[in-house]
């Protein structure tokens, strides 16, 4: 590569999911429908735990804390796409592309850790419900949320800080519709040893740490619950995970298609699918599957549109 091309980059190209102009319209539709459901449903949980004072617990805390961050995850990707194809364009600055990749750190890391301590939640509520309310105090629980943003923020400006290190040749292109980490580091001109290197150690404390732990929750459970002579008590402790076990599959699973399409696999469209399962569909179902399989949550969520179905039809009085 030639020196005269490694100048200082000002944009990148974005490729999205497709050049047919005939799909844009389609795809802007699907896409817009996604995010603003993805949203909503969120958000429904969000003031539904706060409004029920039933839901004021732990794991209703936690639950409202994914969805937040389910929402920021979302909105990290899909609007900028939507305004891309919108516009037709595919440009995003450099600055923005290292904001783009940051929060998607964080907000990806959070999720991951999230799940890990309502995984932890659900252990205590299980194996020692007699000192449950002891263990998981307000206190444990917002230092919890406080550690996790803790260390994603710190995890994630050192990858931002050696991105900073690298240089680009002008003109790049990166085969996605958002900027992916490792998406970047391949089309960088310049080494990428350690950057490569922190990649690796940080998918380990932000990924296979968590992903080990909620293993071994669920296995101390699998193991409490053994031991219970009642089937009826053994069905009712373990229904209370059921919600928790499938956004967890969701997420990993999502997580691992998205790994796997691009170690294994050449084609950026397959790439960018199973990012959009992971990026837009997870944090879209979320809240259905918290919301039907959790009684409740749907009264929690009953009350909040029966307060607002009313307000909205009242008209003031003359």
């Amino acid at each position: 590569m030639e020196a005269g091309n490694q100048t200082e980059v000002s944009e990148f190209l974005l490729l999205g999911l497709s050049d047919d102009p005939e799909l844009q319209p389609l795809l802007f539709g699907v896409l817009l429908s996604m995010y603003l459901v993805t949203v909503l449903g969120n958000l429904l949980i969000v003031l539904a735990v706060s409004s029920d004072s039933h839901l004021h617990t732990p794991m209703y805390f936690f639950l409202a804390n994914l969805s937040f961050v389910d929402i920021c995850f979302t909105s990290t990707t899909i609007p900028k796409m939507l305004v891309n194809i919108q516009t037709q364009s595919k440009n995003i600055s450099y600055i923005g592309c290292l904001i783009q990749v940051y929060f998607l750190m964080v907000f990806a890391g959070l999720d991951s850790f999230l799940l890990t301590v309502m995984a932890y939640d659900r252990y205590v509520a299980i194996c020692h419900p007699l000192h449950y309310t002891a263990i998981m105090n307000p206190c444990l629980c917002g230092l919890l949320v406080l550690l996790s943003w803790f260390i994603i923020f710190w995890v994630s400006l050192l990858h931002i800080l050696l991105m900073r290190q690298l240089t680009f040749c002008t003109g790049t292109e990166i085969p996605h519709f958002f900027c992916e980490v490792t998406q970047i580091l391949k089309v960088a001109c310049s080494n990428t040893l350690i950057n490569d290197i922190v990649l690796y150690v940080a998918t380990a404390l932000l990924a296979v740490f968590p992903f080990t732990g909620i293993l071994f929750s669920y296995s101390q459970i699998v193991s409490s619950l053994m031991r219970m002579s009642s089937e009826g008590g053994k069905w009712k402790a373990f229904s209370t995970c059921g919600s928790h076990l499938s956004v967890v599959s969701l997420y990993y699973g999502t997580g691992l298609g998205v790994y796997l399409s691009s170690a294994l696999t050449h084609s950026s469209l397959r790439n960018s699918v199973a990012s959009v399962m992971y990026t837009a569909v997870t944090p879209m179902l979320n809240p259905f599957i918290y919301s039907l399989r959790n009684k409740d949550v749907k009264e929690a969520l009953r009350g909040l549109l029966s307060q607002g179905v009313p307000c909205l039809g009242h008209s003031p009085q003359n």
